[in-house]
This record gives structure tokens, sequence and C-alpha cells, in this order.
């Protein structure tokens, strides 16, 4: 069910105090580089409390700027965002942005004064382009080996490592002025199922529930905490996690005590959309407890779909306006301490090379060098709302021996026999390495594997997503992580 089937004929009228509050509660997604559309501005005119940027609307640095420049020109106190996780989440590639690993390469080589030097320098470098808000770091526990989603985005398994981890990412982001936020509470670490396809289910007990990772994030001071939307049975049988007043305000505000932003997660996800509408998803997001809503499709008709649904529903008492002030409330807070971006030239620089340096660290288990190789890289296609990259180990790799060949699959072949049979002629007289990426989720790269291996079992195995058996790990798949396998494969 869509949006438009939800929403009603038109909004309802309200004074315009009680209008501009509605539109601070969402956090809207557009099309576009250099020109704000239309329909924007207006959202923005009327007191829209955020937009959350995408590759979509990078080109490079300088261009960036200039467009937060005129967004904020319409409104000064509009809260810039984008998700900036590292790893493979490179939404600011184009825009020269610092290279580090994802999160678990970070929780694997467990240095907190490594994880605040990789932070800060995604921090400083938003900061330098007028963005400052910044949906991370993930604090969901990855310990569900079909877990489809978290993976190498979380620092790990273990609770008092990420939390720690946590705690440095946090601090170093807020110590440049720009707002972190802890997702996705209370935890999609557990789940077996990507909540932009599908609802996802948590079916464990509350007492085996991943509470220590928000509780150390709230502990450190996050001002933003993101909601998962995923059904927890022990906690809500019903609704999930973005919907539940259970959950955001019974657990999340009365039990866990957290009184900053708590924003969801993007609501046009089929685990919301399919199911209830990203429209009605807004009015009971924000009626659980939500404070923003975000709509990251660039169709800014689904983001005034949701408004009118959230205006309608404040004008026939559906939702309260105690409740749509109280979040109101909070993201102005949030806008006030975060809005202004740092003047031009005036942002300190960062350490460029520490993400490339954990990401060398993180790879523990060496290899010979194997110069002249025919390099397999096998893996699924980028995700679309996380991975914008594709990067392939087979280009790091021809970066520093240009006498290596290989394959880069990124789907199950037609012909998977023919396949293996070409790439064995290909490799014929010189070494062999096949690298996977979380092949226990794509059967087909590991009936590759197995049968290059089958006939080749001097190959060297690598694993680039979590380990997987392989002489090699990379724990992530971000050009960086690739880079230091690539180095160690080639031996420099």
């Amino acid at each position: 069910m869509t949006h438009t089937e939800h929403a009603s004929a038109g909004p309802a009228a309200l004074p315009s105090d009680l209008d501009e509050a509605v539109h601070r509660c969402l956090v809207a997604g557009f099309d576009g580089t250099t020109t704000v559309p239309d329909t924007l501005k207006r959202l923005i005119d009327r007191g829209l409390g955020g937009v959350i940027l995408f590759t979509r609307n990078v080109r490079d640095a300088e261009q960036v700027r200039e467009l937060t420049d005129a967004l904020r020109a319409i409104r000064p106190d509009l809260l810039v965002g984008i998700d900036n996780e590292g790893g493979g989440i490179g939404h600011l590639v184009s825009a020269d942005a610092p290279e580090v690993p994802g999160s678990f390469a970070l929780g694997v080589v467990d240095d907190t004064e490594l994880t605040a030097r990789c932070a800060d320098a995604l921090a400083g470098h938003l900061a330098s382009l007028g963005i400052t808000a910044s949906y991370a770091p993930v604090a969901d526990l990855q310990h569900q080996p079909r877990n489809p989603i978290v993976r190498t985005r979380s620092f790990g398994a273990d609770p008092e490592l990420v939390s720690r981890h946590l705690r440095a990412w946090i601090t170093a982001t807020q110590a440049r002025g720009v707002a972190s936020c802890a997702k996705h509470f209370p935890g999609h670490g557990g789940t077996v199922t990507d909540s932009h396809h599908d609802v996802a289910v948590d079916p464990r007990a509350y007492d085996e529930l991943d509470l220590a990772p928000f509780r150390a994030a709230i502990a450190a001071g996050v001002p933003m905490l993101m909601s998962a939307h995923v059904v927890f049975p022990a906690l809500d049988p019903d609704r999930p996690a973005t919907l539940s007043p259970r959950i955001l305000s019974g657990l999340l505000r009365d039990e866990l005590g957290f009184d900053g932003v708590l924003v969801s997660d993007a609501l046009e996800m089929k685990a919301i959309a399919d199911r209830y509408g990203e429209a009605a998803g807004a009015r009971l997001a924000l009626a659980a407890g939500a404070d923003q809503v975000i709509v990251a499709v660039p169709d800014l008709a689904v983001t005034v779909g949701c408004r009118d649904a959230v205006l309608d529903a404040v004008g026939s008492g559906a939702l309260s306006v105690e409740r749509v002030r109280e979040a109101a409330d909070r993201a102005r807070r949030l806008a006030e301490r975060y809005a202004a971006p740092a003047r031009r030239g005036a942002v300190a620089g960062w350490d460029a090379g520490a993400g490339l340096e954990g990401a060398r660290r993180a790879v523990r288990v060496p290899a010979a060098p194997v110069r002249g190789a025919h390099v397999v890289d096998l893996f699924p296609p980028p995700h679309p709302a996380l991975n914008w990259g594709g990067e392939d180990l087979l280009t790091e790799v021809r970066a520093l021996d240009p006498t290596a060949t290989g394959t880069v699959v990124t789907d199950a072949p037609a012909d998977a026999a023919g396949l293996v049979t070409e790439i064995l002629r290909r490799a014929e007289g010189v070494p062999l390495v096949v690298a996977t990426c979380d092949a226990g989720l794509h059967p087909w790269q590991s009936v590759l594997r197995d049968a290059l291996l089958a006939r080749r079992p001097d190959a060297v195995r690598v694993s680039t997503g979590l380990p997987d058996g392989g002489d090699v790990c990379s724990y992530g798949r971000g050009r960086v992580n690739l880079r230091a396998v690539a180095e160690v494969l080639v031996g420099v």
C-alpha cells in the first residue's frame, strides 16, 4: 500500500506555530546537486527539520558546500545530514571523502584511539562540506550469522567492545560540531531479514536483546538515536520498533532515559511502506515517540503525503498536539546546537591515513605473496541503499601488480561449470586467488569457490566480508579494506 492510499484529500489548516512544529518532525531526501526544488523550498520555509543527502546529491566537494549553503540560505536552522558510516557506504566518494574501513575492521583492531581518528576524519570532512549531522555509528551487534544487513557495519559481536568503540566514535564526532546518531534501536543484529525488503523479527527474550551498546551511546551523550523497523515479540508483538509506543516511549524514554532526538529509519523501506504506507508510518511513528521521521526517496510527493497525514492527524486529534510539540522542541534544540556549519576554511585538518592504517592492521593472517596471480572476486552487487561504490579486489591488486589478471563476478552465472572451466584455463600456470564476500548468504559464491578449490587446492582464499574460512580476511569491502588485502597478496 502506498502513501497515496493512506493520505487524506487535503491537509488540515493549523495555527502557524503548530504547522511549523509538524514540519520540524520531517527529514526529506530530494533530487539535485545545484538547484533546490521548489517543493523542498516550500517545506523548508514552513519549518522542515532537515534534509538527508545521498550520492545523487554529490558531484564534488565545492558543489556540496554550495548546495548546503543554498539550503541554509532558505532557513538557517535547517539540519543537513547524511549516512556516513565509512566502509562501503560511500555517498561522498566523489567529494574526496576520507577512506576508512567499515566498523567491523576497527573492532578487530580494537584500538579506540584509531577508531576516534577515523571518526574524526569523517566528521571533519562533513564539517568542511557544511554537513552537520551524521547518521552513524551502527550500534547493532553482529552475532547472527545469517543477518543480511548489519554484518561489517557493526563493530562486532561483543557488547563491551562495541560499546567502547561507540563511545570513541561519538566523542570524536561531537568534537567536530557534528551530530552523531547511534542506530538501529533496539538492535537489528539479531534478525535474518533486511528491513529494506521486509519486516524483520528478532525472536529473542528481553534479557537477550542487544541494549548494552545503546545504553553506552546514551551515556556518551549521543544526541540522536535511530529506530529499527524490527518487530521484537518480547517487547511488542504487534508493531516494529519504529511504530511501537512500548519500545520508543516505554523502553527508550522511560527505562533508558534518552532525551535526545529519536529519528526513524527511512519510511519508504518495505518493512513500513508495504504494510502501513509511508504516510501512516509517519503518523504512527510520531505517536509512538519518534521526534523526526526520515523520508529518503527523492520524490517529494511522498514527503508531502507524510506531512499531510500528520497535519490531518493533529487536526483531528488522532495525534496529540502535546506529542508533536514535544518532538518539535527536541528537533529545535538539536538544530540550535548543530545546524550552523563551520565557516569555510575554518575546519582543522584530519588524519587522512587513519583509515588505511586501520584496514592494514585488521588483515591479521598474512599469505605468501602471489604476484602475477589470477584474481577471482565474487561479491554481491552493491546494496542500493548502502554501498554505492562496487569496488573490486582485482582493481586494487592490479594497481600494485599490473601483471595480475582476473575475473569479477557479482551475480549467479548462467553457466557456472563453464565459468569455472574458463577461469581455470586463464589461471593455468599462475597463482590463483579466490575471494568471496559473505558466501554463506549467497550460495552461488560457494558453488563457484568450491568448484575452483576442488581443482586448484593451492588457491589462496580471501574473505572480504565476515570471516568465511579464508587464508586472508579484510572484514569489509571498503576501498581501503581491499587495498590492504591487495598489499598482502602482492607483498608490498
